[in-house]
């Protein structure tokens, strides 16, 4: 009984860490308002994948312009083809599409990309969808 309790618990954690280490990290690098623009603002954030880490499928409902620094990702938008970016390339977001795929493509290497934002003011820079 005290075996199997312990075999959940190591399976629990591990779960959980796996999940934890999946997780991007994101840094939100620049906010600033444009006047020409009311009510709309550029947010500029890093984007960091562990190695075999993911983001969920989410939307920005923003215009987004993605430059990878480092590794690679594969990115897919809701009705169209995976794309593996290296660095120096570029992905685009528009406001109404839904990013299924946003994956390191690797599982030992880390990845890192820039995103510019064109948004509406102090709108979340990332909406879950399922």
């Amino acid at each position: 009984m005290k075996t199997t309790g312990l075999v959940a618990l190591v399976v629990l954690c591990l779960a959980v860490s796996t999940a934890m280490a999946q997780q991007a990290k994101v840094t939100t690098l620049m906010s600033k308002d444009i006047p020409e623009s009311p009510g709309r603002e550029v947010e500029v954030i890093s984007v960091e994948h562990m190695p075999g880490g993911s983001n969920p499928a989410h939307r920005h409902n923003a215009q987004a312009f993605v430059y990878l620094l480092e590794g690679s990702v594969v990115m897919q938008l809701k009705g169209g083809e995976p794309v593996t970016l290296k660095p120096g390339q570029t992905f685009y977001e528009g406001p109404n599409d839904v990013h299924l795929v946003d994956r390191n493509a690797s599982s030992t290497e880390p990845a890192k990309f820039i995103v510019f934002m064109i948004k509406d003011k102090d709108a979340p820079a990332l909406i879950p969808v399922e």
